[in-house]
């Protein structure tokens, strides 16, 4: 019984091992100039994303915290048996060129890692440009009339006087669109004056308009901060106006949608488009 509980112990110390680095491996692999978008949701969903194509804060504490966590409770239930399993395998030839392999793969893995690391540079907060670059516009916005959480039909020139972000998203969506709504609100509500915001729904076929209450409610929408929607060809004409592409697939509704925000002026005028990240947004609020 005790030879068997030291195979078991040391086949979960070697499941630790390897899904430790299979999740080190997602999320540093260098991806070639065309990843897979299956990778590109996988990584953006699991461990965020800065622009250096690192995770953000929250994906290097999954990371770490995560076979930590395995690890710590396979020693506080198993510890000894782990010992002594170890042990057993150093006290043979074999044994002792497993721990060998074991232990240098582990040691290329984590220079690798490192390098990775040491190669992406300083982590910044978005890919966007440099504010410096990011031209002023002085264009008239497309038109928006939809209806909000609160069932009142919104139009844009309702807030004239007010600068207005209006960005994209959709209440199912696990990838970007969380991570949008999260850093636009952000900037918002650290902006003077605080813009309203308008997120325009991509997906009118669930985010119906007796849902967006919910809708507000998951994304935490406060004062002057409006999720949109309407029927479906009303939704779908304004996102071409407004010049955003999507493509859903039927059997799934999912929806592919870039990232973007505009920021339109208190005077009406459409004065910058971006990525809708905390970073930039709030530089091209303070800019207006």
């Amino acid at each position: 019984m005790t030879d068997s509980r030291r195979v078991w112990a040391l086949l979960a110390l070697t499941a630790i091992l390897v899904i430790t680095a299979a999740w080190w491996a997602l999320a540093l692999w260098p991806l070639s100039s065309e990843p897979a978008e299956w990778l590109v949701r996988t990584r953006l969903a699991c461990f965020g994303s800065t622009a250096s194509g690192l995770p953000d804060g929250g994906g290097w504490l999954l990371l770490f915290g995560q076979p930590l966590g395995m690890l710590i409770f396979l020693l506080a239930a198993w510890g000894r048996v782990v010992r002594e399993g170890l042990a057993g395998l150093a006290a043979r030839p074999a044994g002792r060129v497993a721990i060998g392999v074991v232990t240098v793969t582990l040691a290329v893995g984590a220079g690798a890692a490192g390098r990775r690391v040491a190669a992406a540079g300083p982590v910044v907060l978005t890919a966007s440009p440099p504010v410096a670059d990011t031209p002023r516009r002085n264009d008239v916005p497309a038109p928006l009339r939809l209806r909000a959480q609160d069932g009142r039909m919104l139009e844009l020139a309702a807030f004239a006087g007010r600068p207005v972000v209006v960005t994209f998203a959709y209440a199912h969506c696990e990838t970007v669109c969380p991570l949008l709504v999260r850093d636009v609100l952000a900037a918002a509500r650290a902006a003077k004056p605080r813009p309203v915001v308008l997120v325009v729904s991509l997906d009118p076929w669930r985010d119906t308009p007796a849902r967006l209450p919910a809708v507000a409610r998951q994304w935490g929408l406060g004062a002057d901060e409006y999720i949109l929607s309407g029927s479906v060809a009303e939704v779908q004409a304004t996102l071409e106006d407004w010049g955003v592409r999507t493509a859903r697939d039927a059997s799934t509704g999912e929806v592919v949608h870039p990232r973007v925000a505009w920021l339109v002026d208190a005077g009406g005028r459409a004065a910058f488009v971006g990525d809708g990240s905390t970073g930039l947004l709030t530089a091209q609020l303070a800019r207006l």
